[in-house]
């Protein structure tokens, strides 16, 4: 039998947790393996950092949603979110499932027709739509989601020189009792706003109106503020086919769907106070259903959210550099995947797990990047034991943003692989090199 390694005790100031009746003895559970797939296996063949995706949790995530929505609504229909995770191999496994495509730019916009999505099935969003995006987005008959008047005037301009119609809905912000309240995208409902700009588009004869759109904010919490934001959308479509006698196809609630992760500051853990699937479409689906919308002609109900059907299904292995006490006592442990990489440390306190057995002893650990800076925090201080330098950690639910939002900073660009549903492993995208770096460097010839 192996000796156990001695720990010494420690009486150190409580940062992390907090006391319950049961006191502060807890374990900290150990991850082995991620979908059937030792860790030790993976950093062996891919190295480290690692990250993975889960294509099952992707798949399960996703069926969720979709069954809470298509019970309670008779036509609904996702769009995944680019913005959220652009990588291919994710991408298509959304759409395989049914979904669509919601870009925010021409460079998505590219990805999704490159990924084999028709251009009838895009939504293109963003305030950043250049003439040539608007001009290959309405020839390929993608609806067009209106952000301001300046970009409705160049619509209304382009049908000049294109022969297609423009499909196109606007974006609408308003008060749906949150904080803070996202008034920078579309038109403004309470201000009257959003009906001036749906009376343009139906004036001016050049444009089909086809659907009314909004994003309400982020990581919202509270699904009633969905309720009143679908109360609202749906009181302009009444509206349009009073004056008009005209109908909206859809009605486009966007995303910003919590997902398990737990906010900085947060009293209790995400996974316990998040809203479920099923929470958010009662409070939309009873608003349009309760709404005086006609029922013979009821509007498609689109979903872009992307955090909460992605988050879960993305790990990251990492490996411990060092441990170090610093200045107050407390211990510190260095491993090698910093902010630059998982940007959300920002915003989340993220569940980090040893992947081998460690002593019963935890305290006040940080836990920092590899990186020079001092902003480098990936955990600020969690209830952590003793782990040894080459040792492992799985930091958990990093799929969302991650991956679009990193930059290459001092380290370089780990790969990605991809576990299929049957637990095969699969580089869906290569670890940065030096070449990857200078390949777009030029030196003047002085230099050389």
């Amino acid at each position: 039998m192996e000796k156990l390694k001695y720990e010494r005790p420690v009486i150190n100031k409580i940062n992390a947790g907090v006391t319950d009746k049961f006191g502060m003895g807890h374990k900290i559970p150990i991850i082995q393996e991620l979908e059937g797939n030792k860790i030790s296996d993976l950093t062996n063949k891919y190295g480290s950092p690692l990250f993975v995706i889960s294509e099952k949790k992707i798949r399960d995530k996703y069926n969720t949603a979709k069954q809470a929505f298509t019970t309670r609504y008779p036509k609904v229909q996702f769009a995944w979110s680019y913005k959220t995770n652009y990588l291919n191999a994710v991408c298509k496994v959304f759409h395989s499932e049914g979904s669509w495509a919601e870009v925010v730019s021409g460079f998505e916009y590219d990805k999704a027709i490159e990924n084999g999505v028709d251009g009838k099935n895009i939504i293109f969003n963003g305030p950043d739509k250049s003439i040539a995006d608007l001009t290959k987005a309405i020839k390929n008959g993608s609806y067009i989601h209106i952000d301001h008047f300046d970009e409705l005037f160049d619509i209304i301009k382009l049908t000049e020189t294109v022969s297609e119609k423009p499909k196109v809905a606007i974006r609408v912000n308003m008060d749906t009792g949150i904080y803070p309240k996202w008034d920078r995208f579309g038109f403004n409902y309470e201000n009257g706003e959003a009906w001036n700009a749906l009376n343009r588009i139906m004036l001016s004869g050049k444009l089909e109106l086809v659907g009314l759109h909004t994003h309400i904010g982020t990581y919202i919490m509270a699904p009633e503020a969905y309720g009143v934001a679908a109360s609202k959308l749906a009181d302009l479509a009444i509206n349009v086919d009073k004056k008009f006698n005209h109908k909206i196809k859809y009605i486009d609630m966007g995303g910003g769907f919590a997902s398990d992760n737990t906010l900085k500051g947060a009293y209790l853990p995400g996974k316990d106070t998040c809203p479920s699937f099923d929470d958010y479409a009662d409070s939309i689906t009873n608003a349009l259903i309760n709404s005086n919308l006609d029922t013979q002609n009821l509007p498609t109900l689109i979903l872009e959210t992307g955090r909460a059907l992605i988050d879960d299904a993305g790990d990251v292995i990492a490996t411990v550099l060092a441990n170090k006490r610093l200045a107050d006592g407390r211990r510190s442990t260095i491993i090698d995947i910093g902010v630059n990489m998982l940007f959300t440390s920002f915003w989340y306190d993220h569940e980090i797990y040893p992947t081998k057995q460690t002593g019963s002893h935890s305290e006040d650990t940080t836990i920092f990047g590899p990186l020079c800076m001092n902003i480098d925090v990936v955990r600020s201080a969690i209830k952590f034991p003793l782990i040894q330098k080459n040792d492992n950690v799985v930091i958990k639910r990093v799929g969302a943003y991650n991956m679009t939002q990193w930059m290459q900073f001092i380290t370089m660009r780990p790969k990605i692989i991809l576990i299929d549903t049957k637990g095969e492993s699969h580089i869906i995208r290569e670890n940065e090199t030096g070449q990857t770096l200078t390949a777009m460097e030029k030196t003047p010839t002085h230099l050389t």
